[in-house]
Formats: C-alpha cells, structure tokens, sequence
C-alpha cells in the first residue's frame, strides 16, 4: 500500500512541479521584459537593477525546478509501468465461460 502511495504523491510532485515551471517561466518573460524597458529608458537606475536581480531570481529558481522536475522524471522512468494490466485470460470473461 505504501508503495502505491509513494507513487501518487510522486505524479502529484510532478504535477506542481510543471505548473510552477510556467509560472517560473512567465516570472522571467516579464522580469526579462522590464529589465530591457527600464534600461532602455534609464540605463544604470535604480529600477533596472532591481529588475535585473528579479530576473536573476526567477531565472535561478526556473532553473532549479527544472532539475528537480527532470531527476524526478528520470527517477519514476527507471522503475516499474505505471499501469499493470491483469495477464491475458485471467478477466472476468474467462471465469464467465468456464
């Protein structure tokens, strides 16, 4: 029973894991995108190093979930299918008929 646990709480991981990739992702497109405005604007301010930093954040944090997503892909590869079906014969059909 605990095996099949782990195995939902791993699908879940992944899972979270991808939507907070997007949301990462999308955290750099804007953080990317006011950098290069502010800096376009006022080159060297304030603003456009705070930017900058936040890029620098979310392109880190981007970065790491995606290690995180691909060791555990890798991990839940290696073992067993996911899906185990009952051996051919073995259905209910088989029992009905005998």
């Amino acid at each position: 029973m605990a095996r099949e646990t782990d195995h939902i709480e791993s699908v879940r991981a992944v899972r979270q894991l991808r939507r907070i990739r997007t949301f990462y992702a999308g955290g750099v497109a804007l953080w990317a995108a006011s950098a290069v405005l502010t800096g376009w604007d006022n080159p060297g301010s304030r603003p456009m190093w705070v930017s900058a930093i936040l890029l620098a954040v979310f392109i880190s944090l981007l970065t790491e979930t995606s290690v995180w997503l691909g060791r555990r892909q890798a991990a839940h590869a290696g073992g067993a299918p996911a899906h185990r079906a009952a051996p051919r014969g073995m259905g209910w059909r088989s029992h009905a008929n005998a």
